[in-house]
């Protein structure tokens, strides 16, 4: 507590900061009231016995008179005198209290540089948190970059690496024939949705499988690749599937949207409600051209590809689908393109 210095103005000692403030039984203004007071009543006692001798039939008139003259300018000056003490109490009041917000503001910048220095141990925790999050999925997506480039490379020929034997005779070149991808059997169900949602660490083995065969599948590696494109661009700025929590919206909600409906009907699929999330994604389509056109490209893929899908699929494996990081990404780029307004 702050030791009490005197008063500039009053020459008394000032109260501490978080001092009650003392009763002042008399004050100079108490003084300097019962001053005037006995002056102004020996000076009326004076007249009245000078003023005695005059007419009697005045006398209850006079009697009034006394009284007024008597105690009204009395009471005018404790009025004032009572004012005056008022006022100084507010003004020491005010003093105290603004001493008070001063070390409340300078208690509250130390603590704030101190956490500044020190560091908040739950901030660092949820950046650690976040850190480690980032890893994880840089991961997978860096072992899925790495596993579409296999799928991609075309396959070496048997006699790869011996010198190539002169044809006897120049032959035409064969039409096109099958693609192995057309006489491919369809993708599974439970492989298509776990390839949407990518493996989940570098060790998830049964996640790779489903990637891998599902890179197989035309219909599914074009959405596989476009999804891996957005959610890669996303992730430099900070946003990722993980985090996001949307609100999960009715499968019949979303056979509306693969039957064409759009606007306020599917508004449901637009659960993604995180505002930080949603303004960073629009100011990226704003802003950059190349994350426009793979963010359209994803959604066009993802509207025919879930238009294919959805006549055959129940209504687990429509939500299953839902729950994916590449529906997270849909959900996120539809708010964000206003395709459920």
């Amino acid at each position: 507590m702050p030791g009490k210095s005197p008063d500039p103005q009053t020459g008394r000692p000032s109260l501490g900061l978080y001092d009650r403030p003392g009763l002042e039984t008399i004050t100079g203004i108490e003084v300097i009231a019962i001053l005037l007071s006995l002056v102004w009543l020996i000076g009326t006692v004076v007249f009245f016995l000078v003023a005695r001798g005059e007419d009697a039939s005045l006398e209850g008139l006079r009697f009034v008179m006394t009284l007024l003259t008597v105690f009204l300018p009395i009471g005018m000056i404790w009025i004032v005198a009572t004012a005056a003490r008022a006022g100084r109490v507010m003004r020491e009041e005010s003093a105290r209290l603004q001493a008070a917000i001063d070390a409340i503001r300078q208690s509250y910048v130390a603590q704030m540089q101190k956490a500044a220095g020190g560091g908040d141990a739950a901030v660092l925790q949820k950046l650690n948190e976040i850190a480690a999050t980032a890893r994880k999925t840089e991961a997978a997506l860096t072992g899925f970059a790495a596993l579409r480039e296999r799928a991609a490379a075309p396959p070496k020929p048997a006699g790869a690496g011996k010198p190539a034997e002169a044809p006897a005779e120049d032959q035409g070149l064969l039409a096109l024939g099958t693609q192995p991808a057309d006489t491919a059997p369809p993708l599974p169900s439970h492989d298509f949705i776990k390839a949407l949602n990518f493996p989940e660490t570098a060790e998830d083995k049964d996640g790779f499988a489903a990637l891998r065969r599902a890179l197989r599948d035309r219909r599914a590696a074009q959405l596989v690749q476009a999804a891996q494109d957005v959610l890669t661009l996303m992730s430099q700025e900070g946003i990722y599937m993980d985090d996001l929590r949307p609100e999960p919206a009715r499968p019949e909600t979303w056979r509306q949207f693969a039957k064409g409906a759009r606007g306020k009907a599917v508004a449901g699929l637009g659960g993604i409600h995180d505002r930080s999330s949603l303004a960073l994604t629009a100011g990226r389509m704003k802003q950059d051209p190349i994350f426009r056109d793979a963010a359209h490209h994803f959604l066009r893929l993802f509207d025919r590809t879930f238009a294919e899908f959805e006549p055959t699929a129940s209504d687990a494996e429509i939500q299953a689908l839902a729950d994916t990081r590449t529906a997270r990404a849909f959900m996120l780029l539809g708010r964000a393109t206003a395709i459920f307004d």
